[in-house]
């Protein structure tokens, strides 16, 4: 059990984990200014990480960020990656700047932190592929299996984090229909629930491989980058449709949480990239800084094989068990 709960702090959090940070190579995707990611990355580095890599797509997005770093602790190496996780050719190029980097002998965490939510209109990446999945799950996915040779040279303390939802809730993974028959069946819940239980069941086939992994879910948190889809100050209610929508593709009513503060929700995150005792309930899926209950579509082994199968077949490159 984590000494922690949903009013916890990042700062408590880092706090309590100083000796996991110290050192230490972090890796975090999504870190424009005012998102989750920065959160986490500068409160990392208040307990001295040896380098902190920050992934966005736009440099001047995280300027910012890497300012306050320097504020924050001016010893932290930062390296600054730009990349489109929803191109796959960039995914790919920014992996080998990493893997090619003597400067980066191991990771010693990765968190999918990057992410889109909810898009009202069918939209495809240049493969055909919708966005949201190629940018919540195709994107990590490719990414972190480029790096696992990395993660393996940290040793065994080493891990992935990948950010999840309670919006997994709302949609099994459409293994059948991933793509909503171009764009014909496409409801933007249900596209943003599969991303999400596809993040779940990422994490069940990475540590039924022995790599540790955790999924973790922030949090409601309506001041951050992933809602500017959602009209907030409109009249109509842009989250009245999640339980019509959870209803529809699982028979079960979806009960929305509470809204947390940006510390909150990196401090949901930083929990299982952090506590040491997290090594053996790999595979777990975290909300409120402790191991919950998920739904059980989104734990289930056989469907989190078919994932991995089909997310090799799109990226165009299999990623065989190390034996």
């Amino acid at each position: 059990m984590s000494p922690f709960n949903k009013s916890s702090t990042a700062e408590e959090v880092t706090s309590t984990f100083s000796a996991s940070i110290k050192d230490r190579i972090f890796l975090v995707t999504g870190t424009s200014a005012g998102g989750i990611g920065a959160y986490v990355a500068t409160s990392l580095a208040a307990h001295s990480p040896a380098h902190l890599i920050l992934f966005a797509r736009s440099a001047s997005k995280v300027e910012p960020v890497i300012s306050s770093i320097a504020a924050t602790n001016p010893s932290v190496k930062v390296t600054f990656i730009s990349c489109e996780l929803t191109d796959r050719d960039s995914v790919r190029k920014a992996a080998a700047t990493i893997l090619d980097d003597p400067a980066i002998p191991h990771i010693d965490v990765i968190i999918n932190n990057a992410g889109l939510m909810m898009l009202p209109k069918y939209t495809t990446d240049s493969a055909g592929y919708e966005l949201q999945f190629s940018a919540n799950h195709l994107g990590p996915f490719l990414l972190t299996n480029l790096l696992l040779p990395k993660l393996a040279a940290a040793g065994p303390e080493a891990r992935v984090v990948n950010v999840s939802s309670d919006g997994h809730n709302l949609s099994p993974f459409r293994v059948e229909d991933w793509n909503f028959s171009g764009g014909k069946t496409y409801d933007g819940w249900t596209a943003y629930g599969q991303t999400k239980t596809a993040n779940n069941l990422f994490t069940v086939e990475l540590a039924r491989r022995g790599i540790t992994a955790l999924a973790a879910h922030p949090g409601v948190i309506l001041t951050t980058n992933i809602g500017r889809h959602l009209d907030l100050n409109g009249e109509e209610d842009p989250f009245k449709l999640l339980d019509i929508v959870s209803v529809r593709n699982t028979g079960a009513h979806f009960v929305m949480g509470e809204q947390k503060t940006m510390t909150q929700g990196a401090a949901a995150v930083l929990v299982p990239a952090l506590d040491p005792e997290l090594k053996g309930v790999s595979g777990a899926y975290f909300e409120d800084c402790q191991v919950a209950k998920a739904a059980e579509y989104s734990q289930d082994r056989e469907a989190a094989r078919k994932l991995w199968t089909l997310s090799e077949e799109l990226v165009g490159e299999k990623f065989p068990e190390k034996k």
